[in-house]
């Protein structure tokens, strides 16, 4: 019944445009009414030679014509009318042929014809109602538009997403937190007979890329509940008020699909800390998240409804928001292991093909820090890069130029760098290897390269030997600022002079020095905390610090700073000076190569040489002794134009872009 007022009130106005066009219609007509005159008259008014205009139609009722016309003393809009029997119609024929009157026309009888009827008198008002129907339909379509300004943007998905947990790789604990969910969906009389109440809200918090969106996928995918997905910014609107408003929706909608799951991307967005910020313009934001916090843990009672949220800035949200009774528990999705990362990578090389070389066990040893969309992303640049090559399978080469490209970005193999240049950074390069290799606890080496990328002219991989959960010793912090350091201490030992190459190094190694002596302790200072970090709200992140110490102690800090640095150089020039031969033999194969990878560096260092078997599968390295009249006769091969003005260098670019 209701539907069907509905229907009635949205068809009024077009009756109301109808009958307002009809009495229009009526009203234009009755202005217009021509006078009526008898049959008589009007033979007497054409005797007299006063009818100026003259049309005669056959009427659809036997015997009768109608006259129509205008007499001289008539106005433009005046005229009359006369039904005329079929007797007299001969008469008044015979004196319009002798005065000739104007217009003079005999009809046929437009009631025979149905259509021509339907035409002159029902169409109009058809084209009418019609073009009100769309004029209507337009306006009612913006009147919806501005009356859905404060419904919720939440999607729904009823079958809760393709994604289960077998999509889900790593993430083991993570699981078996949010397992309690899916139970509780599913057979919620299990919790409430022993008196458990489920937690009505999960935060998901990590670093971006870590899988906290896929995680609470798979939740909704295996619950297999009706899933609502937003994000937060999809609240926040410019006028006060919207952002509550859909609050409000979202969760009427959600209480109608009850049992059901939300999920809030991104909260941070909306659930920032109140009463925080430069300027005004938050009323808005503010206002959002008190009606969220009403909506989940208030007067009303929104049973078998469970919120799961994820963020990256778990520090900025409101202590309301984290109590308990909203969002009762925080799952930390944290960056994979080296194992989770094998299991990552599996998944991500399921549609792929590999070559019989490619070993995702030793991609993941090699890829620590690495997120699960950074690993996914590794295998999609390794892709890319095959199929560029027209290679059938991925292969290693791939992978390890990928590995470089997502940390540096592609190589800049057109670019063309002097001889001295090139000297110097591998020279650089070779003393941060040297010190790897050489120093009890600095990082170990896994590759060198002098090829540039980015704004790098060449870089020393280094990483863990074992890698850890985040706590690091006092001995370790000062290996990792020794092998910084061992670039520029290379630099002044073997060239003689030092270079703007170092800067990068200089600043990462002062980073860690400062925290040591201001966060960790490590320092003659004391073990006391003289600087902690406090972020911005709004300001982003490390924005500030708080300072709780005087201008002497500032000197000191300084100072132990400045201890620690000059130490640990004085310790990299020692450790070089006392391996100038391998500093040398490895600057030496990285002119040559250009790039070294761990088995050819071991080998370099045992035998003094690379064993030449390391470089069967090389395909970017020339031949030692390849002249260049081979290279030509390559280049000839290859198809190269201008090879025979090349130098040998160039000729070697040029073959390794063709390969």
């Amino acid at each position: 019944m209701k539907k069907k007022n509905n229907a009635i009130m949205a068809m009024m106005p077009y009756i109301i445009l109808t009958i307002v066009l009809v009495g229009a219609l009526f009203f234009m007509n009755k202005d217009q009414k021509p006078h009526e005159l008898s049959t008589g008259d009007l033979i007497s008014e054409i005797q007299n030679k006063t009818v100026t205009e003259l049309t005669i139609t056959p009427k659809s009722s036997e015997g009768i014509y109608l006259v129509e016309g205008k007499l001289k003393d008539y106005k433009d809009n005046e005229s009359f009318t006369a039904n005329v029997p079929v007797s007299y119609v001969e008469t008044i024929t015979n004196y319009v042929e002798e005065q000739s009157i104007k217009e003079y026309d005999t009809n046929k009888d437009p009631g025979s014809n149905n259509f021509v009827y339907i035409l002159i008198n029902i169409l109009p008002i058809v084209i009418l109602v019609v073009a009100s129907y769309f004029i209507f339909t337009r306006l009612a379509a913006g009147n919806n538009k501005s009356m859905d300004f404060g419904r919720s943007r939440a999607k729904l998905s009823e079958d809760g997403g393709q994604v289960r947990f077998k999509d889900v790789a790593g993430l083991k604990e993570e699981k078996e937190e949010v397992q309690e969910l899916i139970d509780f969906l599913k057979n919620p009389k299990k919790f409430q007979k022993l008196g458990a109440r489920i937690p009505k809200g999960v935060l998901l918090v990590g670093p971006p890329g870590t899988g906290k969106t896929l995680l609470a996928k798979a939740v909704a995918g295996e619950a297999n509940v009706p899933f609502y997905y937003i994000s937060g910014s999809d609240f926040v609107e410019l006028f006060v008020g919207v952002g509550a408003s859909r609050v409000r929706d979202m969760f009427k909608q959600a209480k109608q699909s009850a049992p059901c799951l939300i999920f809030i991307d991104e909260i941070d967005a909306v659930g920032r800390q109140r009463g925080t910020g430069l300027g005004g313009g938050h009323d808005e934001r503010e206002q959002t998240l008190n009606q969220l916090l009403t909506e989940m843990d208030g007067f009303g009672a929104n049973e078998g409804i469970i919120i799961i949220a994820a963020t990256n800035r778990p520090d900025v949200l409101d202590p309301a928001l984290l109590r308990p009774g909203r969002f009762d528990r925080q799952v930390t999705v944290s960056l994979p292991d080296s194992n989770e990362r094998e299991e990552i990578l599996k998944v991500h090389a399921r549609n792929k093909i590999f070559a019989k070389d490619v070993n995702l066990r030793n991609v993941s040893k090699r890829t620590p820090g690495y997120s699960g969309a950074d690993l996914e992303n590794l295998l999609n640049e390794a892709a890319l890069l095959a199929v560029r090559r027209n290679k059938e399978a991925i292969t290693m080469d791939e992978i390890d130029e990928a590995t470089d490209r997502v940390l540096l970005g592609p190589a800049k193999t057109s670019r063309k760098i002097t001889e001295k240049e090139k000297r110097l950074v591998a020279i650089h390069e070779a003393g941060h290897a040297v010190i790897g290799l050489k120093h009890q606890d600095a990082q170990e080496v896994h590759k060198i390269t002098i090829i540039p990328r980015g704004v790098a002219g060449g870089y020393t991989m280094m990483l863990p030997k074992e890698e850890k959960i985040g706590i690091m010793t006092k001995d370790e912090l000062i290996g990792q600022i020794t092998g910084l350091l061992g670039g520029r201490a290379s630099e002044e030992n073997f060239i003689g002079e030092i270079t703007t190459g170092a800067s990068d190094d200089l600043k990462r190694a002062t980073k860690i020095a400062r925290s040591m002596v201001t966060e960790y302790g490590m320092s003659d200072l004391g073990p006391i905390q003289l600087e902690e970090k406090q972020e911005g709200v709004f300001l982003g992140r490390d924005y500030t610090k708080s300072r709780d110490f005087s201008d002497q102690v500032a000197l000191e800090i300084d100072q132990e700073v400045r201890k620690i640095l000059e130490s640990c150089y004085k310790d990299a020039k020692k450790i070089l000076a006392k391996h100038e031969t391998l500093v040398l033999l490895i600057a030496d194969a990285l002119m040559e190569h250009e790039t070294l990878t761990k088995e050819q560096i071991d080998s370099l260092v045992e035998n003094g040489t690379i064993d030449p078997a390391l470089f069967e599968n090389d395909e970017t390295t020339p031949t030692p002794d390849s002249t260049i009249e081979d290279l030509r006769e390559k280049a000839k091969a290859a198809g190269i134009k201008g090879y025979s003005k090349m130098t040998k260098e160039e000729l070697e670019d040029a073959l390794n872009e063709e390969k």
